[in-house]
Parts: structure tokens; sequence; C-alpha cells
């Protein structure tokens, strides 16, 4: 396990929650990009492989939960996009 590796997952963790809300309390995307949540989640589904595949520790559950998150932004861009 990489304390550097929880660290980041941690400050990830608390990021998404903030936007999400932030987000839906607004209700407006503008200045947000699709795209890039769209390469992070293929990046946290990149690190959730490599710990199934190869280094499981409790990291996984933190990758889980910013994955739960960004999607959770993803969906209410999708519910807010046209608010822009």
């Amino acid at each position: 396990m990489s304390i550097f590796e929880a660290g980041m997952m941690v400050c990830f963790g608390i990021s998404w929650p903030i936007a999400a809300y932030k987000t839906y309390k607004s209700k407006c995307v503008g200045g947000k990009s699709i795209y890039f949540s769209y390469l992070i989640l293929l990046g946290y589904i990149f690190g959730i492989l490599h710990k199934i595949i190869y280094n499981m520790d409790f990291v996984f559950i933190l990758y889980l939960l910013n994955t739960l998150f960004l999607i959770i932004d993803m969906c209410l861009w999708y519910k807010y996009k046209d608010n822009k």
C-alpha cells in the first residue's frame, strides 16, 4: 500500500462530493467538461483493475467511492447540460 496513493485518493474523494453538490445546487454545468470526466473515470477503472489484479488493499475502497461520486457528478452533468 502506498500512502501517497491513498493521500491522492482521499483528496479526490473530498473533491467529487463537493463538485457534485455544487452542480446540484446551481443546476449549471458551465465550464465542466464531460470528456474530462470520462478520462478520469477511465483512470479510476485502470486503478481498480490494478488493485484487483496486482495489489488489493484498502485503497480499492477509495477507488470505488471516488468512482461512485464521479458517476453521480456525471449524471448531474447530463441532467443539467442544457442549463449552461
